[in-house]
């Protein structure tokens, strides 16, 4: 097959100065050590893709340079968490540049992999990767919690949360019930976001997956827009604007809700969390969109929590490993990369592990029980749900008990 015309590419691929700072926060690349397989052997073989063998030494070995099943594989060994990027020291934007290289590996016909297909057409059949029921999607939604038409707020739960860990999105409308917060849901209208596809180079269905999301939430009234998923917050913020609208609601991540919630003195902190806690950023919440703050704040002002950091942290957070397609394709490399991050949150002496992200969750609970760890995987959302458990109220009969009536006694003569 004939090597087709790279995308406008060049001045990244010019930029690199080949230092190799990108391939000691790859995780990747430490479950696979190849040179192809780390940012800096790809950026070298997508030059000589550019050059189409045209310097003179290609020309003197007669060498032909062809987009090999090799290659495709390490474009796909990546987690697409933006550690290259965070540390390039040209400013490459790293992130946006594989997901760009990827897309024009399905266009010219030498990707997807194989389950990120399976994934597009399912969600060109029924809206979801997971080949789900689509008028089950709202089946999660607890029953006890009312739901309002107009609402103030749409709960947006994602695929993930919809139909694989309904606890969490559960959980999250249970705790905003508690601060007064008036909520429905799109319900079957939900459609997937489609960020698993865009990161894996598929955005044939992201147009229509951003209409249809959209204009279904415009049509509800509500003023925000929230959600426990933070590959469907980057999406819904970020990319439905590039290839339709931006929602036209206020989005929300639940941890920047709930620290206005806390911070509007709305959300009852009734309970102390008696844990040393520390917290693993989302890529998509984290170096993607630069929410760092909102989840340690709410986490600082949880009774009895004890917060401690991992020395990767914010910008420089290890992945978990369940980004960018990764784990459906490589799934024990996926797991892996987890438990290495369960053991920077063991080094901090912290019992319990919180995160922003169902994916990260999964995975990282995976990794836990790979390595035997003891330690908590818990989402925030999981965290608040035991915090702002109402106080029960004591009943009249359980009061605090009378005094013990005193016998009157005579008066003594005088």
């Amino acid at each position: 097959m004939e090597i087709q015309k790279l995308p406008h590419i060049e001045q990244y691929l010019n930029a690199c100065v080949q230092c190799g700072y990108c391939i000691s926060v790859c995780e990747a690349h430490h479950q696979t050590p190849w040179e192809s397989d780390t940012p800096r052997g790809k950026i070298y073989y997508l030059r000589q893709l550019d050059l189409k063998a045209t310097g003179a030494m290609d020309k003197v070995l007669g060498r032909d340079i062809q987009v090999s099943p090799e290659f495709v594989d390490a474009m796909y060994k990546c987690t697409g968490c933006g550690n290259c990027e965070a540390v390039c020291h040209a400013n490459i934007p790293l992130t946006d540049l594989w997901e760009t290289m990827r897309n024009w590996l399905v266009i010219h016909g030498y990707g997807p992999m194989p389950v990120h297909k399976t994934m597009a057409k399912k969600v060109h059949q029924v809206h979801n990767p997971y080949n789900e029921d689509p008028k089950k999607r709202g089946d999660w939604w607890p029953k006890e919690v009312p739901r309002y038409n107009p609402p103030d707020a749409i709960f947006f739960a994602g695929c993930t949360g919809s139909y694989r860990q309904q606890g969490i999105p559960q959980n999250g409308v249970r705790v905003l019930n508690r601060a007064g917060v008036r909520m429905n849901i799109l319900g079957e209208d939900e459609w997937c976001c489609s960020s698993p596809l865009l990161r894996t180079g598929t955005d044939s269905e992201s147009l229509d997956c951003a209409l249809h999301n959209v204009e279904k939430a415009d049509g509800m009234g509500a003023k925000d827009m929230i959600m426990t998923c933070a590959g469907c917050y980057k999406t819904v913020s970020m990319d439905f604007g590039r290839y339709y609208a931006k929602a036209g609601q206020n989005v929300y991540h639940f941890s920047q809700y709930a620290e206005k919630l806390i911070k509007a003195r709305k959300l009852p902190l009734n309970h102390e969390f008696n844990h040393t806690v520390t917290y693993h950023d989302p890529c998509h919440l984290g170096r993607h969109m630069g929410v760092y703050d909102p989840p340690r704040n709410v986490l600082k002002a949880i009774k009895g929590l004890k917060f401690v950091e991992m020395t990767r942290s914010r910008e420089s957070s290890r992945c978990c490993g369940a980004g960018g397609g990764y784990k459906s394709q490589y799934n024990n490399f996926a797991v892996r990369i987890a438990s290495e991050r369960i053991r920077d949150a063991e080094a901090t002496g912290a019992d319990v592990l919180v995160t922003c992200c169902p994916f990260c969750v999964v995975n990282l609970s995976q990794g836990a029980k790979a390595i035997g760890s003891k330690i908590k995987v818990m989402d925030l959302a999981d965290v608040l749900l035991e915090v702002t458990a109402p106080i029960e109220a004591v009943p009249a009969s359980a009061a605090a008990p009378a005094k013990p009536a005193v016998a009157a006694t005579a008066a003594p003569k005088a």
